[in-house]
């Protein structure tokens, strides 16, 4: 909670969209532009592309407070009869450990190098674990099951954009620089969780300490430096940029990735991420999918150069 001249400056930097509905909206806030480090130097995980560091400057610009809801994308979907990939598709990733046995006996395959994601049928982002299942109670949680391109329509309609890597990862590290989270070094300060993420032994066991032991509803931990919620933990988000692990050492400015390329940046991590596999909620973190990639973990916020 904020009070006194914090609160009133946080709340001077809160802009509204403006955009179709105002139950498909929230606030945005103004990331102020300049030079930053994107990436490091540390050893990380170096398949990842994460290095080598480098100076990026960056205009200013808005940025959603929390990653877009079950309530807004349905909104969207409302005002427009979009249809995701997913749905089309007939079919999308969830995590076996929510999902019912019931479900489980009726798959008979998985990912190889990573068979705890299965693939269920109906799965969608209004049916998270398949037939029978619906986002009723989760309307504030993140809304997951959203391909590359279910996001960019979204963001379309909202007047906004998907975020390229640099603009993320300055937001991430919310006026703080060097740091591994967004909040600092350590994870849980005062042993106080400030983000979803997976505790105990994964993928067998999530003894959700902080809380949840799948989504939780967007704004639940404390906001970085910027006042933005859940940018590590809670749902991986989507990028704009091509993905690639060749990085210059240049100094660039907005540096929106490759041109082209087959899959697509993600960052944040997820309630899934541990450090024994999944390190990858740290600032520097970064990971890929396929555009057309859809998952039980993965979701998206949007961006606007506008000042409004």
């Amino acid at each position: 909670r904020r009070s006194g001249a914090g609160a009133a400056r946080y709340r001077r930097s809160l802009r509204w969209t403006g955009s179709r509905s105002s139950a498909g909206t929230r606030p945005m806030v103004l990331i102020p532009g300049g030079e930053t480090l994107m990436g490091t130097d540390e050893p990380g995980i170096p398949p990842d592309g994460e290095g080598p560091q480098r100076p990026v400057v960056l205009d200013p610009f808005l940025m959603d407070t929390q990653e877009v809801s079950n309530l807004q994308f349905q909104a969207f979907v409302a005002a427009t009869g979009y249809v995701t990939e997913a749905e089309q598709y007939g079919d999308s990733f969830v995590f076996e450990g929510i999902l019912s046995e019931e479900v489980k006996s009726q798959i008979s395959q998985a990912v190889a190098a990573a068979p705890w994601w299965l693939p269920v049928k109906g799965a969608s982002w209004k049916s998270p674990e398949g037939q029978g299942s619906d986002v009723t109670e989760r309307l504030q949680h993140p809304v997951l099951h959203v391909s590359w391109k279910d996001a960019e329509a979204y963001c379309s309609w909202a007047g906004k954009r998907l975020p390229h890597g640099g603009r993320v990862g300055h937001a991430l590290q919310g006026r703080l620089k060097d740091r591994l989270f967004p909040w600092g070094n350590k994870l849980t300060p005062k042993d106080q969780h400030y983000a979803n993420l997976w505790q105990g032994d994964f993928p067998t066991h999530n003894s959700a300490e902080d809380g949840y032991a799948q989504t939780s509803p967007v704004m639940s931990f404390p906001a970085n430096g910027y006042g933005l919620y859940d940018m590590v933990g809670n749902a991986w988000e989507w990028t704009s940029d091509w993905w690639t692990v060749y990085h210059t050492t240049d100094r660039q400015r907005n540096p929106t990735g490759p041109s082209s390329g087959s899959e697509r940046v993600k960052k944040g991590g997820s309630y899934m991420c541990h450090k024994s596999y999944c390190y990858r909620y740290r600032c520097a973190a970064r990971s890929q999918n396929t555009p057309d990639s859809s998952a039980s973990n993965l979701g998206f916020r949007c961006v606007s150069a506008e000042q409004r």
